[in-house]
C-alpha cells in the first residue's frame, strides 16, 4: 500500500528573499545614486546590480571569477563582482559601465573600444571596458604588474606586453585581442591629456 504525502501549497512570494534565508538592508552607491535594498545575505554584488537595479551592463559569464565579464569598479578599483557579496559593498562607490559615461558623451574607453571596434559579440566587452579603466589608473599610479621592468620610476609604460598582463583576467571568447589592446592604448594617450589639460588649467 502506497502512503499518501500531502504537501502544503507554498506562500507567495512578498520578498526577494526566500522565507528563513536572513536578509539584510543595505544602501548602495550605484553610477553616483544611492539604491535601498533588502538583500539575502548571500547575494552576489552583480547579482543585487542585473537582478535588483536592472544594470545588465555586467555580465554574468562564469560566476566563479574566472572570465572577468563581470568586472565593475569599487572605489576606483576593479572587481569581480561576481566575488562580492552586496553588503560587503555597502559605503563603497561601485561604477558599472552604465556610469562611465557623461550624458552622451562616451568616456575615452568607451570611446576607444567603438573606434578601434574592440568586440565582437560583446559579451565580455563592458568588464573589458571598466577594466582598463581601473588598469589605467593603477599604471598611472605606479602599480606594477608581473612583467614590469622598472617599479622605481613612478608611472608605468603601457607597452602591449603590460597591457595583455593587466588584462589576463578578462577573457574574449571571440578573440578580439588584436583590437583590445590598441584600444587600450588609444584610451590611455586620451587619458594622459586630459590630465595634461587639467593640470594646465
Amino acid at each position: 500500500m502506497v502512503s499518501q504525502v500531502s504537501v502544503e501549497p507554498s506562500p507567495p512570494a512578498t520578498s526577494p528573499n526566500p522565507p528563513g534565508v536572513p536578509a539584510t538592508t543595505i544602501t548602495l552607491d550605484v553610477n553616483g545614486s544611492p539604491h535601498r535594498l533588502e538583500v539575502d545575505n548571500r547575494t552576489s554584488l552583480l547579482d543585487a546590480l542585473r537582478e535588483r537595479l536592472d544594470l545588465t551592463g555586467s555580465k554574468k559569464g562564469c560566476d566563479h571569477g574566472q572570465c572577468g565579464a563581470c568586472t565593475v569598479l569599487v572605489d576606483g578599483r576593479r572587481t569581480n563582482s561576481c566575488l562580492v557579496l552586496a553588503v560587503s559593498a555597502e559605503g563603497s562607490d561601485v561604477t558599472t559601465v552604465e556610469g562611465l559615461a557623461d550624458g552622451d558623451t562616451l568616456h575615452p574607453v568607451q570611446q576607444a573600444f567603438l573606434d578601434r571596434d574592440a568586440y565582437q559579440c560583446g559579451y565580455c566587452t563592458p568588464g573589458q571596458i571598466c577594466s582598463t579603466v581601473g588598469m589605467i589608473e593603477e599604471a598611472r599610479a605606479g602599480m606594477p604588474s608581473h612583467v614590469t621592468t622598472d617599479i622605481t620610476n613612478g608611472e608605468i609604460d603601457l607597452d602591449d606586453e603590460e597591457v595583455r598582463e593587466r588584462l589576463s583576467g578578462n577573457l574574449c571568447r571571440c578573440g578580439a585581442y588584436m583590437n583590445i589592446v590598441p584600444a587600450v592604448h588609444d584610451a590611455a594617450c586620451a587619458h594622459d591629456a586630459d590630465a595634461t589639460e587639467r593640470a594646465t588649467r
